[in-house]
């Protein structure tokens, strides 16, 4: 057990700023090698993180989820593709803290410890003596070319027992990794495929998915503990809005950095800066930026006063989470884009960041859990009296 500072939400939030600078300077190195670099990574690791949903017996902060989502805002002003790693391994760090004591001694063990993982069973969770062997293939790994264990979803394959989703705990060095990550957005994420053939897991480090969906915890230290309480896609949804917002900033710092002697081609306008259809944009892009940051602020302080009142999630309320998200990625998206047209030809050269900021948002809108028009109909159908068509909530 660790005895430790909890730091604030405006102080993590300052660090995560520091590293805005080192984030821009790496993006194209970060984008062209396919991977975060060490000195990322390290940062992230030295300016605590990676320990923001870490249980605090281990060093962490069990840091709320206001302080998610600014602090992956900042990540995503420098990079878009560092923010959604650290966004998967606050998520999945969280979800290792419902896990047994005795698999969270072994996980935590490791300083600045990252895991990683998906929510979709793609392989099979076959029992045997004392555990469970894996087989499959994982698309989408992010993270996994910098993490220690990987969070990984399978069918379990037992005869005379439904099938239903197993999650297990693997550490990322029994998996085989499948370099396929040629990309147009988020490259720098690493989300290549792991396999793994006949891979045990002991019993312990396999928990049913339908578990992780409901307020149960197979943690007696953690239990009771009101962020352990949360629903797991509604933590999602605290972990994963920030870093739309922080793209739709950086796009118009970068805009409004690039705006000073900048004509526009075959007009009368010497200064991009004096045209009206530039004040326009801007205008619109800033507001719908604001919005997307207030209703990311909104939805996470309802997530904390539920979670100090210890009021569960009813299902529409779950409902609400995803297409609060969606609607959030869509605000975002609007401004991001509307920033990019209005960017010129030149925009499309490597080394003007908004080419990079829109395909990296691009490719986070599009995430099945984050797709604003799956999310805001899912939202639809509630209200219109129908049940969820998704288990995902």
């Amino acid at each position: 057990m660790q005895d430790t500072a909890v730091p604030v939400r405006e102080e993590l939030v300052r660090r995560a700023g520091e590293l805005v600078p080192l984030l821009r300077e790496r993006s194209r190195w970060i984008d062209e090698h396919r991977r975060l670099p060490d000195d990322v990574l390290a940062g992230m690791e030295e300016a605590g993180l990676l320990r923001m949903r870490v249980p605090r017996q281990y060093g962490g902060f069990e840091s709320d989820a206001r302080t998610l989502v600014d602090v992956h805002a900042e990540i995503a002003r420098g990079d878009g593709s560092a923010a959604f790693c650290l966004s998967v391994w606050s998520l999945i760090n969280w979800i290792v803290g419902r896990f047994p004591d005795e698999v969270q001694d072994e996980v935590f063990a490791t300083p600045g410890v990252r895991v990683c993982g998906s929510i979709s069973a793609t392989g099979t969770a076959t029992p045997v003596d004392g555990g469970y062997l894996y087989n499959g293939r994982w698309r989408f790994s992010t993270g996994v070319l910098h993490s220690h264990y990987a969070f990984s979803a399978a069918m379990l394959d037992a005869p005379g027992e439904r099938p239903q989703p197993m999650t297990a705990l693997i550490p990322v060095s029994d998996f085989k990794i499948v370099d396929d990550w040629h990309v147009t957005g988020l490259r720098g994420t690493g989300s290549v495929t792991t396999s793994a053939t006949d891979v045990f897991v002991p019993a312990s480090r396999v928990v049913a998915q339908a578990d992780l969906f409901s307020p149960q915890s197979r943690s007696a230290r953690n239990a009771g503990k009101a962020i352990y309480e949360i629903p797991l896609l509604v933590t999602s949804t605290a972990a994963t809005a920030g870093q739309t917002i922080g793209a739709a900033k950086y796009a118009m710092e970068t805009f409004l950095e690039r705006l000073p002697g900048r004509a526009i081609t075959y007009t009368d306008y010497a200064s991009q800066r004096d045209a009206p259809v530039t004040h326009l944009t801007v205008g619109e892009a800033a507001l719908l930026t604001e919005e997307a940051e207030m209703r990311a602020h909104a939805f996470a302080a309802l997530i904390d006063e539920k979670a100090r009142a210890g009021e569960p999630w009813s299902e529409r309320e779950r409902v609400y989470s995803r297409a609060q998200l969606g609607r959030i990625a869509q605000l975002a998206k609007r401004a991001v884009h509307l920033l990019a047209t209005a960017s010129g030809a030149s925009s499309i050269y490597e080394d003007v960041p908004i080419q990079r900021i829109q395909r990296n948002l691009d490719a986070m809108a599009i995430h099945a859990l984050t797709f604003p028009a799956t999310n805001i109909e899912l939202y639809g159908r509630v209200l219109c009296g129908l049940a969820p068509n998704t288990p995902y909530l």
